[in-house]
């Protein structure tokens, strides 16, 4: 077992790392959740209903580029989010980050402002769109 000073190590910058969404399950069941765009990123969030830490998930379409595109755009997604306020990040819920075409060329603290405007409207309970609903498998 892992001791919990080592599960919320920080990184270099000091700031705490977070758990990961990593199965399509999860996913699917976050893309029924209320869901806030911006210009450069969608968030959907997802109350599991447990006090356990927030959790996020981050995903960019095939529409957007090739392999090393897409790349970019998740990691600069995951900086975006590693670097916003845990204050933002409520517990029990899984929040999902699916990178958008302007996320490519737009200026970081841009980015930084999107997922944090995105996550203010969603922990106050607001939607600005709608998804499909998915079932999974």
């Amino acid at each position: 077992m892992i001791s919990p000073a080592v599960q919320l190590a920080p990184d270099i910058h000091g700031l705490l790392f977070m758990d990961r969404l990593k199965r399509r399950a999860e996913f699917l069941k976050a893309a029924n959740a209320p869901s806030w765009k911006t210009r450069s990123v969608i968030v959907q969030a997802r109350k599991r209903g447990d006090d356990a830490p927030a959790r996020s998930g981050f995903t960019v379409t095939k529409k957007l580029g090739n392999a090393v595109a897409r790349n970019r755009i998740r990691r600069r997604l995951r900086e975006a989010v590693r670097l916003t306020s845990p204050a933002r990040f409520q517990a029990g819920t899984d929040y999902v980050f699916i990178g958008r075409q302007m996320l490519q060329d737009r200026p970081f603290n841009l980015l930084l402002q999107d997922v944090d405007q995105a996550l203010e409207h969603l922990n106050k309970g607001e939607t600005n769109h709608q998804f499909p609903r998915r079932t999974p498998k």
